[in-house]
């Protein structure tokens, strides 16, 4: 008897143990499937609607749209009961290195191009237009070193986010 009793135990850490293994090589496979294949991160945002307010009969809303095949689009509930979320991402991998930060600097960044699309989106769901800073409600800015730099950011602004 005392040898069945060793015998159980004994089967049941080597059962543990190839489980263990097998799924190391699984989660092993994976992580080289996604570094030959990088994806790009999603960027969200949360509205203040339903689901099916939000891409009724399944259409995107126009400025997702406008980037046709480029991009992922998902909406889900919001964490918390909070609206939906409307998710994008690129489908094929982002820039990155020094291929990134040039477009960032040129202003010419695809990852801009998505988050503007989507606080759009946002804005046209939610409010029915797209608010716009220019042309400024107080008049003409005059052409100085601080104008330029206040314009250059104002256009910058729906990539890298709200002033």
């Amino acid at each position: 008897m005392t040898r069945r009793t060793s015998v159980v135990p004994a089967l049941a850490v080597g059962t543990g143990a190839l489980v263990l293994i097998r799924e190391l090589q699984r989660r092993q496979a994976g992580k080289e499937r996604e570094a030959a294949e990088p994806r790009s991160r999603w960027r969200a945002v949360t509205i203040n609607r339903s689901t099916s307010d939000i891409m009724p009969e399944g259409r995107l809303p126009a400025p997702l749209a406008e980037l046709g095949n480029l991009v992922e689009v998902e909406v889900r509930p919001a964490p918390g009961g909070k609206g939906s979320e409307l998710r994008a991402r690129f489908r094929n991998p982002e820039p990155t290195g020094a291929a990134s930060v040039a477009a960032k600097l040129s202003g010419d960044d695809p990852r801009q191009r998505v988050r503007a699309a989507l606080r759009e989106a946002k804005q046209l769901i939610e409010v029915g237009e797209v608010l716009r800073v220019d042309p400024a409600s107080h008049g003409h800015r005059p052409p100085t070193p601080t104008g330029k730099l206040v314009d250059l950011a104002t256009d910058r602004a729906p990539g890298e986010g709200v002033l």
